[in-house]
């Protein structure tokens, strides 16, 4: 399915939201949403980065932090943006001009970021309480390392089979493998067709999924290096080394990236690839369609900005 040749094309990231697909480009960020009445919808914002930030995004682990940020900021934005929408009355038109409206989708992508923060927090210092109030016979480092990052994984499993069960994110996680076929399609050089584009796998070595196995599995490493005496003593060694974790793990989802079509390295990015198994489903035809209608006008906004001649090609 793949060649390294592929891999010259930009880098496009995406994200399943409610009854639609979010693309980002090099200059625009769009969503496109499926409505009631059955017509798509698009959400296009223009990428406004300061110049300081596409530098910190330039500098190895820094820039995966950056991007996290970032991606969860924009990301909140357009869920919000699909929520409201896909289910309004048709006709309804969107107001994006009124200042309680752009006040809102400002305080959105505060809490956003703040949600992305917290939750890493959490995620980061209950499996080091449980390991050590539930395993407290084994005073080896390493060993309680590794327990903590079992705790993790279980966790992780466990409120994805939980949220899995309800009707809306299994439909999230079909526009999510709908969001990883395109990708898929597209590095493969192929008709951006809905025919093909299914043919197409719905894992993808630089999903966000892998990126959270990553963090446990680059975490239990990290941590391996740092001596504890107590619990407090874990809990803010966990908390400070927090930002080194999510900056390697994120070094590590693109070096799998990269080393996906070489023999026998190709199995490092496999951990991330069985955990997209829970994330992703097999998305209908309409689906893809939507999918296809974003990533195509995120390409035809971004070649337009950049003065490009733009191809045109069909959804069917």
């Amino acid at each position: 399915m793949f060649n390294l040749s592929n891999q010259t094309r930009p880098a496009y990231g995406g994200q399943a939201v409610v009854e639609g697909v979010m693309f980002g480009g090099k200059n625009y960020i769009v969503t496109a949403i499926r409505r009631k009445d059955g017509t798509i919808e698009y959400y296009e914002e223009p990428k406004q980065e300061r110049p300081w930030i596409k530098r910190l995004q330039k500098v190895p682990f820094l820039r995966g932090i950056v991007g996290l940020v970032a991606a969860s900021a924009n990301g909140s934005k357009h869920l919000n943006f699909s929520t409201e929408r896909y289910d309004s009355e048709p006709g309804e038109e969107a107001n994006e001009s009124t200042p309680s409206k752009l006040t809102m989708i400002l305080g959105v992508a505060v809490i956003g970021v703040l949600s992305f923060l917290f939750g890493k927090l959490i995620f980061t210092v209950v499996p080091a309480v449980l390991a050590d109030v539930l395993f407290q016979r084994i005073t080896n480092n390493i060993a309680q390392n590794f327990i903590e990052g079992g705790i993790k994984i279980i966790l992780l499993l466990v409120y994805i089979l939980a949220i899995a069960r309800t009707p809306m994110i299994k439909r999230l996680f079909q526009y999510h493998g709908a969001e990883h076929k395109v990708i898929n399609a597209y590095e493969a050089g192929v008709e951006l067709t809905v025919k093909r584009v299914q043919q197409f796998s719905t894992l993808h070595y630089r999903c966000g999924s892998s990126f959270i196995v990553f963090t446990v599995l680059v975490g239990v490493v990290i941590y391996s290096f740092f001596h504890y005496d107590s619990l407090w003593e874990r809990i803010y060694q966990r908390i400070l080394l927090l930002p080194v974790v999510i900056g390697v793990s994120y070094e590590t989802l693109q070096a799998t990236n990269k080393l996906r079509d070489v023999p026998f390295l190709r199995i490092l990015g496999y951990p991330g690839l069985w955990l997209q198994k829970l994330t992703t489903r097999e998305p209908d035809d309409k689906q893809v369609e939507v999918a296809i209608a974003s990533f195509l006008r995120m390409r035809e906004l971004d070649e337009a900005k950049q003065n490009v001649p733009t191809t045109t090609i069909s959804i069917s």
